[in-house]
């Protein structure tokens, strides 16, 4: 920039001032030259300022970055300003990722980054995996963690197994219920220990897979046992079972034990049902009873009805008696003496069914 300065003045001063014997060249206008030499130190200095600005900008991570062995030029820096990419975390983490031993590409940072990833907890895990003697490349973490997967927990849990609760508090139930063979309901509670297999965790089912698997698996084992008090006695039975499932397949996790917290005895689940049961059949049975009684009062009204109908033939029938006799009389098939001793009969007959206290005429007639 002060040279640029200089070179104006120095133009100035060459070009003599105009006068009497030194005319102006082009009528007493302003000197071009000089103008000229002045916007172009102007730019000068503006270019002088702005590669400055870069210089220092860049030069301490370009210095870190060298010092390192992590090879990164104040060039390319500059590219990831240009391509909005926070290149002072991209830096850092290629130092850290180069003083671990891991060998990666400054492109496969940038590239993770612009891919939405997260390059901090990514570089974490790929520096923790390495530390731990785990099998994890760049490539690896960086699809985990597109995946949306947490990859640096993953790590964690792949050196320092974590315990999952069965079931879990969190969905609102406390106990996994199930009922022996004999009736008896048991409640238990029991905790995963899992590690993280890397290689499946891209596809592999989460822990809400696990912890459903091994509730099932208890539930079964519970209820395949004759007696609640074997299962009371030796809750390891049931752990055991379950553990030797294959519970863990196709799902982001290993199973390293099944531990049964807690389990007590709740109620009588056989007697209950069995009690419903009871009262069901007896329902059905009234109901029955009921629709027989129902049954017989109908044909009780029926013949009752029916009763009633032939006592009417019966009026009907002993109507015709008077005429019939009438009929005999007029006809001479009986005479008045014969008539006579129907009637003594039929009074003989009121006697002794008065006398064993029956009542009603036999007569025939009515009366």
């Amino acid at each position: 920039m002060i040279w640029a300065f200089n070179l104006a003045l120095f133009a100035q001063a060459k070009t003599p001032p105009a006068g009497p014997n030194n005319p102006p060249a082009d009528g007493g206008g302003p000197d071009v030259l000089g103008l000229v030499l002045i916007i172009a130190a102007g730019v000068a200095a503006l270019v002088f300022l702005i590669v400055l600005f870069v210089f220092f900008s860049f030069v301490r991570l370009w210095i870190q970055s060298l010092l390192t062995g992590a090879n990164i030029s104040i060039w390319s820096m500059f590219g990831m300003k240009l391509r909005q990419v926070p290149y002072a975390m991209i830096v850092n983490q290629k130092i850290a990722l180069v003083q671990a031993g891991v060998p990666i590409n400054t492109e496969d940072l940038e590239a993770h980054f612009l891919a939405g990833g997260r390059v901090l907890q990514t570089v974490k895990a790929v520096i923790a995996a390495h530390k731990a003697g785990l099998d994890l490349s760049w490539k690896t973490a960086a699809a985990i963690d597109l995946a949306g997967r947490d990859v640096l927990d993953a790590v964690r849990t792949s050196v320092n197994p974590k315990v999952i609760d069965c079931p879990d508090p969190a969905k609102g139930k406390k106990y996994l219920d199930a009922v022996c063979k004999n009736g008896i309901q048991l409640l238990a509670t029991a905790r995963v220990t899992v590690r993280t297999k890397l290689e499946r965790l891209v596809g592999g089912a989460t822990e809400e897979t696990i912890i459903a698997r091994v509730g099932e698996g208890i539930v079964k084992a519970i209820g395949s046992a004759h007696d609640h008090r074997e299962v009371l006695a030796n809750p390891g039975m049931i752990s055991q079972t379950v553990l030797h499932s294959g519970l863990d397949a196709q799902t982001a996790f290993e199973i390293v034990s099944i531990d049964i917290a807690n389990l007590e005895p709740g109620e009588n689940i056989g007697a209950k049902l069995a009690a419903d049961q009871a009262q069901t059949d007896l329902k059905v049975a009234q109901a029955e009873a009921e629709k027989r009684r129902a049954a017989a009062v109908a044909l009780e009204q029926e013949m009752q009805a029916a009763i009633q109908e032939n006592r009417a033939k019966v009026v009907l029938a002993e109507a015709e008696v008077p005429l019939a006799i009438a009929s005999a009389f007029k006809e001479g098939r009986i005479g008045v003496m014969d008539y006579y001793n129907m009637k003594n009969i039929q009074a003989d007959t009121n006697m002794r069914q008065g006398i064993a206290g029956q009542t009603g005429p036999t007569d025939g007639t009515g009366r």
